[in-house]
């Protein structure tokens, strides 16, 4: 027989966090351990890097920093906490954050595990957050990338690539083409 979850407060959440083995987003009260993202491959790695690794200057030069997978977003007050993959954000974050409020641009790789809430749940959580510009989805099962970026307030709209191609990511104004993005990896074509 299993125990009934139980419920966390936010400062329950936070305080626990920092000694927890493993990562765990929180959600509406409940604890998801990721167990460092059960079902992602080598691949996830490679492809979060060449991402992070292409926006780390570009975001310098504009006075904003660049993070990959250790800073949670904080979302809905409090009651929602994610770790995406990349994470640009230009507020001030002081180094011993546990979170960020005020992320530009948000990239999750997708994994077996991740895609049903990153294509879901995440999407509508992160439009909610007034500084986001754009969240850029990436497939690890063929070249293909998908971003949700923010025209004005609560409009957005979606492009999507597969293949080749350039992406325009906003908040840093860069130009990543999916063979940067996929360097390294042996992520095909679509069929």
């Amino acid at each position: 027989m299993t125990s009934a979850l139980k419920k966390l407060t936010e400062a329950e959440y936070l305080a626990s966090e920092e000694s927890s083995p493993f990562k765990r987003e929180y959600v509406d009260g409940f604890v998801y351990p990721l167990h460092a993202q059960a079902g992602t491959k080598g691949k996830h790695g490679v492809i979060a890097l060449n991402i992070a690794t292409l926006l780390y200057r570009p975001a310098r030069q504009r006075g904003c920093q660049t993070y990959v997978s250790d800073l949670r977003v904080r979302l809905y007050g409090g009651l929602r906490y994610y770790y995406p993959d990349v994470l640009v954000t230009c507020e001030d974050v002081p180094d011993d954050a546990l979170y960020a409020e005020a992320p530009c641009l948000l990239v999750e790789v997708l994994s077996d595990s991740t895609r049903a809430t990153d294509l879901g749940d995440k999407v509508r959580a992160y439009q909610e957050l007034p500084s986001l510009q754009g969240y850029l989805l990436v497939d690890t099962e063929h070249r293909a990338v998908r971003l949700h970026r923010r025209e004005t307030g609560s409009d957005w709209s979606e492009h999507y690539w597969e293949g080749q191609g350039e992406v325009d990511l906003p908040c840093v104004g860069v130009q990543i083409s999916l063979d940067d993005l996929y360097e390294g990896t042996r992520v095909p074509l679509l069929p």
